[in-house]
């Protein structure tokens, strides 16, 4: 397992949960790298790393940044790039940014309680700091990676945050992330990729910031270099350049237990509203208990806990209000499954668990997001963890949307009460066993003979059971029984 490659896929999450385009950690990756060669960084999977998972921490403050600007996403995209040092930069972003989606006197309220809590930016600081570190240790990383995520605030002339670092005693991973992040941002916002103003700003910035929040060295070698570095920035993919990019010790070199990986991400889901902290591994230790297949279990197990990655993708506006959702903030919900199926994707690693963690939602009458599978579509892992995840098992098993083999075996792996039998459509326990028969494609003889029954009666079973579905053929009734997982894998 490829360090590189796996953590490459996972910084997709970090974009969306900052409110950022895909690929923009890889992105700026890539540049990182480039300038740690022209500098002579010596370190450079450290620079890699860091670059990557700059945005670890950024759940750590989302329900907070969310409460302050009224939407976590916007405060973290409004306030990237500005020189924390200058109030009237912090105060000029504010107002022509800040909010400015919203109706007017929720953009007035959202300014009035940035601009009276100056200690606000210090707090997300330390917050986001404080948690990439700590997900970077749960990953085992070198301790130089960690040292340097708890530095990517400082700057070269010791005022930034949060511990005044200054000169050489800020890790040249994090330098070199300071250049490359400010160029990428700059780049980005200032203008269309390959254009003239976008170049321009980023030039500009740089030469204003250099010696003050940038190291002189780091900054001269982009200035020098900006020419051959443009095509990174304008490339409308980094993924095989960031692949290319990997220095050819690390490919046999720095790996990482899938598990703990799986772990970490899930906790840096999770930590993004306190309503779902411990969700994730809650979850994970439900289906791993519920599990009856030794084989399938890792698998089921790493889905399970990476399920909810794509929540970062939605703004905490919307996973923590108050009141139901209006059509725009559902939709937004609806795409989380998809975005997680879309970041485990990327890499061959986690190919195998994406559509599975993917699946959460979905339900086995179709009703589900973000696919509207059915239960012919959804396998045994995707049903437990969507059994695991939901909230009120007991009412999804009797409407018919969650799969009740699954909810059975993760209640009883958590010592809870199973929810009362309520089969579809009226049916007895009696018609459901000629029913998987029938389904199976068994004559009234045959059933007779399997149940011990008489003919006579199996013929008046499916009659009824014909009569309560409203269908009249062997294949809708079958049809039926799988959607309702009624029949069983096995023969």
């Amino acid at each position: 397992m490829r360090l590189g490659e796996l953590l490459g896929a996972l910084s997709l999450a970090t974009d969306l949960a900052a409110g950022l385009p895909l690929e923009t950690s890889l992105r700026t990756c890539v540049l990182a790298t480039r300038l740690a060669r022209l500098v002579g960084i010596a370190e450079l999977d450290e620079v890699r790393s860091t670059t990557l998972l700059r945005h670890l921490g950024c759940t750590a403050y989302a329900h907070e940044a969310s409460r302050l600007g009224g939407d976590d996403h916007d405060l973290l995209t409004t306030y990237a790039g500005v020189d924390r040092t200058s109030r009237s930069a912090v105060v000029g972003r504010t107002v022509t940014h800040l909010a400015r989606d919203a109706p007017l006197h929720h953009r007035l309220a959202a300014m009035a309680r940035v601009m009276t809590r100056p200690g606000a930016g210090d707090a997300l600081v330390s917050a986001q700091c404080t948690q990439a570190v700590a997900l970077a240790g749960d990953l085992q990383l070198p301790e130089g990676v960690i040292t340097a995520l708890g530095q990517i605030y400082e700057r070269h002339d010791g005022r930034g945050g949060p511990h005044r670092l200054a000169g050489d005693a800020i890790r040249p991973a994090a330098q070199v992330l300071h250049v490359a992040e400010l160029v990428e941002v700059r780049h980005r916002s200032s203008g269309s990729p390959g254009s003239s103003s976008g170049r321009d700003a980023a030039l500009a910035e740089i030469r204003r910031r250099r010696g003050k929040h940038l190291a002189p060295a780091i900054a001269d070698a982009f200035l020098a270099a900006h020419a051959e570095l443009w095509p990174v920035l304008e490339a409308t993919s980094v993924w095989e350049l960031y692949l290319d990019d990997e220095p050819a010790a690390s490919v046999a070199g720095p790996r990482l237990e899938l598990d703990r990986v799986a772990v970490a991400f899930g906790r840096f889901a999770d930590l993004k509203s306190p309503f779902t902290l411990g969700h994730s591994t809650g979850v994970a230790a439900l289906v791993e208990a519920g599990c009856d297949d030794r084989e399938a279990l890792p698998r089921a197990r790493l889905a399970a806990l990476l399920h909810d990655l794509g929540t970062v993708s939605v703004p905490n506006r919307i996973w923590d209000k108050p009141g139901p959702l209006n059509a725009m903030e559902w939709e937004r919900v609806r795409l989380h499954g998809y975005y997680t199926q879309r970041i485990l994707a990327r890499t061959p690693l986690l190919a195998d668990v994406a559509a599975i963690a993917g699946a959460h939602h979905e339900r086995l009458d179709a009703s589900g997001y973000h696919r509207g599978a059915n239960a012919a579509m959804l396998d045994r892992e995707a049903r437990l963890i969507a059994a695991a995840a939901a909230d009120a098992l007991a009412a999804e098993v009797r409407d018919g949307r969650l799969c009740r083999r699954a909810v059975d075996a993760v209640l009883g792996a958590a010592g809870l009460p199973r929810p009362e039998r309520s089969l579809p459509a009226g049916l007895t326990p009696r018609e459901v066993e000629v029913l998987v028969h029938l389904a199976r494609g068994a004559t009234n003889k045959e059933i007779a003979t399997s149940l011990g029954i008489a003919v006579r009666t199996a013929n008046h079973h499916v009659e009824n059971i014909y009569a309560k579905l409203a269908v009249t053929t062997r294949a809708a009734a079958a049809v039926f029984a799988v959607r309702n997982d009624l029949v069983s894998t096995e023969p």
